[in-house]
């Protein structure tokens, strides 16, 4: 499938390699961010000294050299141990806005993060801490660094949905600042069905809905999302490449795919980036985005993966483009708002 044809009408250079400059300035869209992934270790060992925490590492570059992980359960056991040093609004409002900096740098003009309040609320942390202290930060965000976002509240698919309901439950008084639910943490053993009545119920509260799916899962729980949990976005879905009857489904219907490259790579679903199937399901025609998903963890934010696409896949300028635009329009933003970060885009492409 060719890019949509304005991209190539507005930009200078199309075929020519994404350099840096290039990748910084586009206006773009993170759609798949765990705040508590965003913890980075400076942070980390500041947060445990003002609460009074003893962390296991010995140092800043102790923490990086234990970032070195061979599946995604060797890199959840330690993001846990991690977010034990998140105890107070103050910690969280920090976290958040930490983030938001980095956005900035980045050239992310929206985002849509997501949060697991389970891993606070079952270490004793009142579900309020954590939403004040995170829903503060973005409306500084937004008034102070003119970064808009939405607010994602996660389920733990380890977990049961039982838990998922009571947390649904103790998050009502703040429905109206979450923008959807969605699932994340362990996914082989944990099927997307299993979450349905949490997602059912969600639905109903006038949230939308998302879900890891098709990471080290099968394709079939990509299907299952789609169909069972009426998902409008399915966060990684790589493992699509496993069945081509459903890559033409996400052609056809345009659901969008929150890929996370260096995250994959990182947690060995592909040994090297080179392996990396993103630019071909863009070029096929399927809806990918380009996000960190937990860049304090896998060592790349945003900037870092389109970048590693560009040096490992030799991607364009106008891959870049198409890309950065999926992440925009794939938003749940308001039509209003997309409209006018799509001519944002095209005027930047201009001048490129």
């Amino acid at each position: 499938m060719n890019a949509p044809a304005w991209i190539d009408q507005h930009l200078k250079n199309p075929d020519a390699i994404a350099d840096e400059a290039f990748l910084r300035g586009l206006p773009k869209a993170e759609l798949h961010l765990h705040l508590e992934g965003a913890l980075e270790p400076e942070l980390m060992f500041a947060l445990a000294q003002r609460n009074g925490i003893e962390l296991p590492f010995a140092s800043v570059d102790a923490v990086r050299e234990a970032y070195d992980f061979h599946n995604l359960q060797s890199f959840l056991d330690i993001y846990y141990r991690c977010a034990d040093v998140l105890r107070t609004e103050q910690d969280f409002y920090d976290l958040t806005w930490s983030y938001l900096l980095q956005c900035q740098r980045q050239g992310v003009v929206h985002t849509e993060p997501f949060f697991d309040p389970q891993t606070h609320t079952d270490r004793g942390i009142d579900i309020d801490v954590v939403f004040t202290g995170i829903l503060r930060a973005l409306r500084d965000g937004e008034q102070q660094l003119g970064i808009s976002s939405g607010l994602i509240l996660c389920f733990l698919r380890h977990l049961s949905e039982e838990a998922a309901l009571a947390t649904l439950d103790a998050a009502k008084p703040y429905v109206n600042d979450l923008v959807a639910v969605g699932l994340d943490s362990s996914e082989v053993g944990h099927p997307p069905l299993k979450f349905e009545q949490a997602f059912a119920q969600a639905r109903e509260l006038g949230l939308k809905a998302v879900a890891h799916a098709g990471e080290e899962g099968p394709a079939q729980y990509i299907w299952d999302a789609m169909d069972g949990l009426k998902v409008e976005r399915v966060d990684h879905g790589v493992r699509c490449t496993d069945d081509p009857e459903l890559i033409k489904n996400l052609i056809k219907t345009q659901m969008p795919l929150t890929v996370c490259p260096l995250s994959n790579t990182r947690l060995k679903v592909y040994q090297h980036m080179s392996e990396h199937p993103i630019l071909t399901l863009l070029e096929q025609g399927v809806r990918v985005t380009v996000n960190s998903d937990d860049p304090a963890f896998f060592g790349g934010d945003v900037m870092q993966n389109y970048l590693a696409l560009a040096e490992h896949l030799t991607m364009t300028r106008r891959q870049a483009a198409w890309l950065a635009d999926h992440s925009l329009t794939s938003s749940f933003a308001s039509d209003a708002q997309i409209a006018a970060w799509r001519q944002q885009m095209i005027d930047y492409l201009a001048q490129a």
